[in-house]
C-alpha cells in the first residue's frame, strides 16, 4: 500500500460521489477523506482550484466532478457541456501539478472518471478500451463526451512532463441511488423508475414503450463502481479500464425489471414508431476481470435498491432526488 494519508473527492454530492466517499471510508479507515462540492469551489476557474488544493493538500485526488445529463440537456446546452468539462479537467490537472514540490509533498496522483459515451458513436460491441481512439463519439453528447475524453490526454501529458501519477476509469451505464430523476435530463434507467413509479401512483392500465425494446444495454450498479475505485488509488494501473457489469440488457428486459422493482402491474405498449436508439452497446470487461474486479450485483437487485430510494424520497425534492 502507499503512502497517501490524505484523499480529496470533488463531485462528492453528485450521483457517483454520493456512492464513493462512503466506499473510500470503509476501505481506508487510516486515511483522511475530504469530500468536496462546487460549494468548496468553482472548478472552472484555476485560481480556485489551486486554492481548494492549497486548503486541502492532498496526496490523491479523486476527480468525479463533472456536469452531466441525458440527450435532452446535451442537445440544448452543448457549449456549457463541453466548457464547464473542459475546465474540471484541465484546471485539476494543472492544478495538481502545481501543487507538486521537490520533496515530494503536493497531488501524487488523480483518480479521473469518465464515460462510456466518449468511445466512437460506431464502437463494436463488446467495447474494449483499446476502441477509444477510433472514431468520433455520438452525436448528442458529443460536446460532452469529448471534453470527458481529453483526461485520458491530460493524463498522460502531465505524467510524461511532470511525473503526475493518474488511472482513468470508465464506468458503464450508471444507475443506483441519488441519480438525478429529474424529467428531460435523467437517463434511461432514473427516468423509467420514476415514470413508471408515478404510473403506479396514477393507476394507469397501460404504460407506452418507444420503439420495440429489442436495444441492448450494459448497466452497472453505481455501489460496485464506488467500491473499486480505493483499488485504483494504491494500483500503478494507468487506464482507461472499463467499469461494468459485462451482461446484456434488452430495454424490454429492463422495462419489465423495473416495473417488477417499483410494483407496477399496467401493461406496457411498445410503440414500434418511436426510435430506439444504437442497437447494441456492452462494455468489453476483460482488463477490469484481469485485475481481480468485478461488479457483482444482479441487475434486479440494484434495481430494487434505486426504486426504493426514489420512492423513499419522493416527497422530499433535493439534491439528491432532483425531481
Amino acid at each position: 500500500m502507499t503512502d497517501y494519508r490524505r484523499v480529496l473527492v470533488t463531485g462528492a454530492t453528485g450521483f457517483l460521489g454520493r456512492h464513493t466517499v462512503p466506499a473510500l471510508e470503509e476501505a481506508f479507515p487510516e486515511r483522511e477523506i475530504v469530500a468536496v462540492s462546487s460549494k468548496d469551489g468553482d472548478l472552472t476557474r484555476l485560481d480556485e482550484t489551486v486554492a481548494l488544493l492549497d486548503r486541502v493538500k492532498p496526496d490523491v485526488v479523486v476527480h468525479l466532478a463533472a456536469y452531466s445529463g441525458g440527450i435532452g440537456a446535451n442537445r440544448t446546452w452543448p457549449a456549457d457541456f463541453y466548457f464547464r468539462n473542459i475546465m474540471f479537467v484541465s484546471n485539476m490537472y494543472e492544478a495538481a501539478a502545481r501543487s507538486r514540490a521537490a520533496d515530494g509533498t503536493g497531488v501524487q496522483k488523480i483518480v479521473y472518471t469518465m464515460g462510456g459515451c466518449s468511445y466512437p458513436g460506431d464502437a463494436v460491441s463488446p467495447i474494449g478500451e483499446d476502441q477509444m481512439w477510433q472514431g468520433f463519439p455520438q452525436a448528442d453528447s458529443a460536446a460532452y463526451s469529448s471534453a470527458k475524453k481529453m483526461g485520458i490526454v491530460a493524463a498522460e501529458a502531465y505524467r510524461s512532463q511532470h511525473g503526475l501519477k493518474s488511472t482513468v476509469l470508465v464506468p458503464g451505464n450508471l444507475y443506483g441511488e441519488y441519480d438525478n430523476f429529474r424529467n428531460g435530463e435523467s437517463h434511461v434507467v432514473p427516468a423509467m423508475i420514476r415514470r413508471f413509479y408515478e404510473a403506479r401512483l396514477s393507476g394507469a392500465s397501460e404504460v407506452p414503450c418507444w420503439g420495440r425494446g429489442i436495444a441492448q444495454r450494459d448497466f452497472v450498479y453505481a455501489g460496485d463502481v464506488a467500491r473499486l475505485i480505493p483499488f485504483f488509488i494504491d494500483s500503478d494501473e494507468s487506464g482507461p479500464v472499463n467499469l461494468s457489469k459485462g451482461n446484456t440488457t434488452t430495454i424490454k428486459d429492463l422495462s419489465e425489471a423495473v416495473a417488477r422493482a417499483v410494483g407496477l402491474e399496467a401493461e406496457l405498449v411498445w410503440d414500434t414508431s418511436k426510435p430506439e436508439g444504437q442497437l447494441i452497446k456492452i462494455f468489453g470487461v476483460d482488463r477490469m476481470k484481469s485485475l481481480g474486479l468485478e461488479c457483482p450485483t444482479e441487475l434486479d437487485t440494484g434495481l430494487r435498491r434505486t426504486a426504493d430510494w426514489l420512492i423513499t424520497n419522493y416527497d422530499t425534492a433535493g439534491d439528491g432526488l432532483r425531481l
